[in-house]
């Protein structure tokens, strides 16, 4: 099964990062608050910033938690970068 490394932007212009077999149902999650995270109870999402393909259930989880330790700036330069997926979901937006 593959698993997806993602970033969220929220309205606040904070990034969430998080993991997920399916994006499309995740992102639901997220807006709906319906099994969403906790994080975005005081604020929404806003749009998928970045979107990484390709992963094991535990490649995922040591990329996600990589991320999580980055910079906020190094977040952005990584979700401006080339190997950015998150264009496939344009759709995805709040």
């Amino acid at each position: 099964m593959e698993w997806f490394v993602y970033m969220i932007e929220a309205t606040d212009r904070t990034l969430y990062t998080g993991i997920t077999t399916d994006m499309d149902r995740r992102w639901n999650e997220h807006v709906t608050g319906a099994g969403g995270a906790k994080y975005f109870r005081g604020r929404r999402p806003k749009k998928l910033a970045y979107l990484e393909s390709g992963h094991t259930r535990s490649s995922a989880a040591r990329r996600e938690a990589m991320l999580k330790k980055m910079a906020a700036r190094e977040k952005r330069l990584l979700a401006a970068s080339a190997g950015n997926e998150a264009g496939a979901f344009k759709h995805l937006k709040g």
